[in-house]
């Protein structure tokens, strides 16, 4: 009997622990990724787009000429990044090894400790050349120029109060911003000048709790130094590419991305004569990391070029 190709169910188990397991997992849970679907190649997403034009005087005596004040267009978005990964296991690993060995093991330690720290990377760069580069399809695209002011506790609070105003500027939802910051920063921020603190001195008599988690009603997510640079190598895995720069925060509000992942296929193989007696297992995926067009102003970030 032919082996079960259990990408779709595969694809919801990932997806439910995404917003766990990704260090950039809110950018895996936006309602983009379910409010636009794939086309028939299941590769590319076509997000409709709709223009008006703005209001007019109006007088009691006449009236105008209708015309069509809208106009629809077609946003697509091509799926590119894709990825595989395969393993033998022979089942006398699983029995000499008491089960420890099972692909259920394998497979978990693979996704925690490979693939999920391969996708934080590949999105968080991913993200950052969006920025910083044109699109030849939309004229209204620019490219936008990251903050490089050094970071310290004189400084942190400073930066951080200009990259919500690039944001307040653009009208940019205030509700639902994440600022995503290295471990590094997070400790800037604890320490910063002119950050006001609040300690409750009658249910805190031994501790005293210094975790800054908000700023502004802005979330605040610490992310390893290894998984904030600007570009990395995948040829296997992920490491960071020569030159990289450091990301040091990245300010965002979720409704700009969208981060479609589409398993094609996962499947676990008996073992045959083909396979010399081991189970074989495979996975490939299409997915990607976009920003929506004409949101680029939803994201903001704070680096230390690369040398």
């Amino acid at each position: 009997m032919a082996a079960l190709n259990y990408a779709e169910q595969y694809a919801r188990e990932l997806a439910q622990a995404y917003p766990y397991v990704l260090n950039f997992g809110a950018l895996y849970a936006t309602e983009n990724n379910g409010r636009y679907r794939m086309g028939e190649d299941s590769k590319t997403i076509y997000i409709p787009r709709i223009s008006t034009t703005g209001r007019v005087d109006s007088d009691r005596d006449t009236i105008a000429m209708a015309t069509r004040n809208y106009d629809n267009s077609w946003e697509p978005k091509t799926l590119t990044h894709q990825r595989k990964w395969s393993t033998l296991v022979h089942p006398k690993d699983i029995d000499q090894t008491n089960q420890v060995a099972s692909i259920a093991n394998i497979t978990k330690v693979y996704n925690e400790e490979q693939k999920f720290p391969e996708m934080d990377a590949y999105t968080i760069s991913k993200l950052y050349e969006l920025w910083t580069s044109t699109d030849a399809n939309d004229a209204d695209k620019t490219a936008m120029t990251a903050d490089t002011t050094e970071l310290t506790v004189d400084t942190v609070l400073e930066v951080f109060d200009n990259l919500m105003l690039n944001m307040d500027e653009a009208r940019v939802p205030a509700n639902g911003r994440i600022l995503y910051v290295t471990a590094a920063v997070k400790k800037l921020l604890k320490n910063a000048e002119g950050l006001t603190r609040n300690i409750d001195v009658e249910n805190s008599v031994s501790s005293v709790n210094r975790v800054v988690s908000r700023l502004d009603e802005v979330e605040i997510i610490a992310v390893p130094s290894t998984l904030m640079m600007t570009a990395y190598d995948f040829t296997e895995g992920w490491a960071a590419a020569d030159g990289a720069a450091q990301i040091n925060m990245f300010l965002v509000h979720p409704g700009a991305v969208i981060t479609p992942v589409s398993y094609e296929f996962a499947q676990l193989d008996s073992p045959s004569a083909v396979t010399e007696g081991k189970y074989i297992y495979f996975e490939e995926s299409y997915e990607d990391v976009f920003i929506l067009n004409k949101k680029q102003d939803a994201l903001q970030f704070n680096i230390t070029a690369g040398e």
